[in-house]
Order: structure tokens, then sequence, then C-alpha cells
């Protein structure tokens, strides 16, 4: 599948070229970064290198779609559809991404998720996007919980990373969700 590039009021979604490496590279010298994913930490160019090379393939066999959103020069965030399953009845894919530091806090990431998952359900004809979390990541559970996605439970040391394994939150989305807020049985603070 050819990458689409995607816009919102501020952001512009594209696949990542070489040309973010050293944005990507900085971005993910942030602790909370390899806190929360899996990312490999410590972060060095050569991996920036790797995902740019790697988010290629993935368009390319469409087996994830990966964007670097940008608010004017700045990039802001990474996101993706990962995972991607098709099927007749329709597919399911999951949602993934990091935020960098310095725009956090601004909305970026729901308004990129908002575009992300819309295109997934339009143009992928996906039926289901799941979010997975480390418990503890509160922020990235506010933003799944923003976007209508349901709390589904706990999976036990199911989220396997570089660093180990952890307890993991699940949610989902399904096509004919009420996109607005959902309250979880979880405390989010």
């Amino acid at each position: 599948m050819e990458p689409v590039e995607l816009r919102t009021s501020r952001l512009t979604l594209r696949a990542p070229a070489s040309a973010d490496v050293d944005a990507i590279t900085a971005a993910c010298q942030d602790p909370d970064i390899a806190r929360w994913t899996t990312v490999p930490s410590p972060y060095s160019r050569a991996d920036a290198e790797d995902y740019v090379r790697n988010a290629a393939e993935w368009w390319d066999d469409g087996s994830q779609t990966v964007w670097i959103a940008h608010a004017g020069a700045e990039l802001v965030a990474s996101i993706g559809l990962h995972h991607i399953v098709a099927h007749p009845t329709g597919g399911d894919a999951e949602l993934g991404y990091w935020v960098a530091a310095s725009a956090r806090g601004r909305g970026y990431l729901t308004e990129a998720a908002r575009a992300v998952i819309d295109w997934g359900f339009a143009d992928l004809g996906l039926a289901r996007i799941r979010w997975r979390a480390v418990v503890g990541n509160v922020p990235s559970a506010r933003s799944a919980r923003a976007l209508g996605f349901r709390y589904e439970g706990l999976l036990r040391q199911g989220l396997a990373g570089p660093r180990g394994r952890d307890d993991g939150w699940s949610a989902a989305l399904l096509r004919t969700d009420d996109r607005g807020p959902v309250d979880w049985p979880i405390d989010l603070g």
C-alpha cells in the first residue's frame, strides 16, 4: 500500500522519512517514551534510521501504517495502526503512539489519533481498533478514553518489550461505537 498523508486543522501526518531521523532520535531520548513504549533504550540514530526503513516496508506490505505528526516544522508524535489483519467482516489493528515531551498537553495526540482512526475505519475497512498500554501509563489511557475506547481488561504480564514483561491495560473501539469520552473502571486520576 502507498503511504497516505493525513491533515488535521493543526497537524500534517506523513510516513517517516530520512529528514525525520534527527528529530525522532531526539524525541526518543525522553525517559517516558522509553518507559512506556517498546522503543529501544538507549535510543540511537541507527534506531531511528531502522524505524524509518521499517515504516516504509510496513506501508509496502500493508502490515502497519505509521505516521510522524508535525505541527508546522515541529515533530510532535509518532502514531500508527499496527498488526493490521484483514477480514471479510472488517479487519482489526492496534493503535500505538508516542508524543514528544515538548508537545505534550496541547491536544496533538487526540487530534492525530482521530484522523488515524477515521482513516482506519473508512479506508482500511477496519471493524475494531485495539489499544494497549503498560499499567500505570495514565496519560496514554486518558487519551484512549477520550477517543472513546472501551476498557476491556487487565492483561497480566501481557505486554512484552525490550525491558521484560509488564501487566497491561486493554481497550478497543468498534467502528459502530460512539466516539465520545467514556468512563473506565480504573482510576486515571
